[in-house]
């Protein structure tokens, strides 16, 4: 009867963890790391990490760019696949936004006669433009059959070249204050949670969500349930590049300027960000909640490493073996699940 009881009670704790939403774990990972910073800030600067207003504002701002991105790269890494494009992407269609968002009082403007645009004009440029390169990246990988890994690399470096050589290296400024209203206050992080709740229900309640697990998980199962496989990828680079080109257009926002080097690693933060965020990259596996988190996550120790000093190069060397952490964690899990 003991016996009965406790295996009762063992499955029933089972299926009470099994209830738990996954993004709880990484949430508490986020508390534990703010709550070191605390305790740290207060032993060796003698100030308080969590309890400065201003601070945690900037560290907001600062990972709405990358989540934009990671929203994109999320959708992206469930199918199996990798985005390394993301970050010249920001860059490339920066420069396009910003060279038809320039004030006709500004005595260099790149096309004179299109200046003083409305703001339409140029988000929709920096949105179609970088549509068009998840579009190409969709169908290099979708109809040539090549690895994600190349198709994304050769983007990654064409569109680099592209942004430095529409304006031969040099900036584009004078952007209109319409424009740069985007970037300023509270509106990136506003256009981030918006963005992220428009895929998290697309890929939670729609069939584009259920499709693009299906191909994650099983591609050659999708294909023989009747799933377009090549025309969904395509959709999916499409939608990854789109959302790189948004956050271009915040990114040149912002900044009030555009330069060609803009951009330049944020395929990497947001693709650590999506895996912090427990998606898995074996694919078919990963929500938008969870990418959420990892976003924050990321900007707390970007924060936290600038709050207590740390240099630059020994915040790039922790970034790097948390990624190689997250993925080893992602391995474990899929081991496990395995068994």
């Amino acid at each position: 009867m003991s016996t009965n009881s406790a295996a009762q009670a063992q499955a029933a704790a089972q299926k009470s963890a099994r209830r738990l939403p996954p993004e709880l774990n990484i949430f508490l990972v986020l508390v534990g790391i703010a709550l070191v910073y605390e305790i740290l800030g207060w032993i060796f600067v003698g100030q308080s990490f969590l309890m400065n207003p201003q601070r945690l504002t900037i560290i907001i701002l600062q990972v709405s760019v990358i989540g934009i991105i990671a929203v994109g790269v999320t959708q992206v890494i469930i199918t199996g696949g990798i985005d390394l494009s993301s970050g010249s992407v920001v860059g490339m269609t920066a420069m396009f936004t910003a060279s038809l968002a320039q004030a006709s009082t500004w005595p260099r403007a790149l096309y004179p006669s299109l200046t003083d645009m409305p703001v339409i004009v140029p988000v929709t440029l920096g949105v179609g433009v970088g549509l068009l390169a998840g579009f190409i990246n969709g169908q290099l990988i979708a109809k040539t059959k090549i690895p994600p890994f190349i198709a994304t690399l050769g983007m990654m470096v064409s569109a680099r070249g592209i942004s430095k050589w529409y304006t031969k290296g040099q900036p584009v400024s004078g952007l209109t204050e319409q424009f740069n209203f985007i970037g300023t206050g509270i509106w990136p992080v506003v256009i981030f949670l918006v963005v992220a709740v428009i895929f998290h229900i697309a890929l939670r309640y729609t069939r584009y969500g259920k499709f693009t697990y299906a191909i994650g998980a099983n591609v050659q199962a999708a294909r023989v349930s009747g799933i377009n496989v090549e025309s969904h990828l395509v959709k999916v680079y499409a939608i990854a590049g789109a959302l790189a080109g948004l956050a271009g257009v915040v990114t040149a926002a912002r900044a009030q300027t555009a330069q060609a080097g803009m951009g330049v690693m944020y395929e990497l933060d947001a693709i650590a960000a999506t895996v912090i965020g427990g998606t898995s990259l074996a694919g078919g596996v990963g929500r938008i909640t969870g990418t959420v988190i990892g976003t924050v996550i990321l900007g707390v120790m970007t924060s936290g490493f600038t709050f207590l000093r740390v240099d630059a190069f020994y915040q790039e060397i922790v970034k790097g073996v948390i990624i190689v952490a997250a993925v080893v964690v992602d391995v474990y899990r899929q081991k496990k699940r395995k068994t």
